[in-house]
């Protein structure tokens, strides 16, 4: 199963500057929630990263 973890981050995407907003089983439930928290702006970038459920890697 697929998870999508969803990080608002700096315009340069530092790993530092990560912030989690939530995990989510969809990528359009990510996307949606995103565009209702507006996590999108001119200082900030959203970062999706795609993991796979009971699955032991970095991120």
């Amino acid at each position: 199963m697929k998870l999508f973890i969803i990080y608002q981050t700096d315009i340069w995407k530092s790993k530092a500057s990560r912030v989690c907003f939530g995990v989510f089983d969809t990528r359009t439930k990510v996307i949606d929630s995103a565009k209702w928290q507006e996590l999108y702006n001119h200082n900030s970038e959203v970062v999706v990263l795609e993991v796979t459920l009971n699955l032991f890697e970095e991120v």
